[in-house]
Formats: structure tokens, sequence, C-alpha cells
């Protein structure tokens, strides 16, 4: 799997139409999306892998910053990994990422 990390996101320009509703700029938590693409398998094992990442994904949200969005690509050997194998990877991405993030501040 593939990790793309943004910190914090970009202030969201206030216009009239968006005033007064939540927009994306100012939903409290961290966002996560997921790329799983027709190399991964058939619709099927598609929608699998993305239900599996999401619950991975759920274990781990507490490591990111409120500010943060994530986006987790999926690559061909997703389709045929366990859940136990995906949240191995997704462990050891968060580490790498969240362990350059400290050593920078």
């Amino acid at each position: 799997m593939v990790l793309h990390y943004l910190s914090e996101r970009p202030a969201q320009a206030v216009t009239p139409s968006s005033a007064g509703s939540p927009g994306p700029g100012t939903a409290p938590g961290a966002r996560v999306g997921f790329v799983v693409g027709k190399a991964v398998g058939n619709s099927v094992v598609r929608h699998r892998v993305t239900r599996r990442l999401r619950a991975v994904v759920r274990d781990e949200l507490h490591r990111l910053p409120s500010t943060a969005d994530l986006v987790v690509r999926a690559r061909p050997e997703a389709g045929t990994a366990t859940s136990a194998l995906l949240h191995r990877d997704l462990s050891s991405g968060l580490d790498r990422l969240l362990g350059e993030q400290a050593r920078r501040s």
C-alpha cells in the first residue's frame, strides 16, 4: 500500500454559498480516503479490500492529528492480503510517516 499524507489541510475560502455549513476545511478530525484501482481485482475484490482498509484505518486513526488528510492507495497485492497483513503494512507506513513528522518538529 502507498500512503499520501498531508499533516495540515489548506485553509478553504469561505464563499456565500458555503457560509454556515460545515465544509471540508472545517470538519473536525482527520480525513481518510481510499484508492483501490482495477489492478487490485474485480469489483467484489476491490470492495472487500476497501472494507478491510476502512476497518484497519479506524484502528489507527487516533494516531493522526485532527487536521490531517491521509490517502491510502492499495497496490495489486492487497487483493490477496489478509486483514492482519494490511494492518501491519498500514502501521509500519504510519510509523515512517509520523516518525519523520516528529523529527522535523
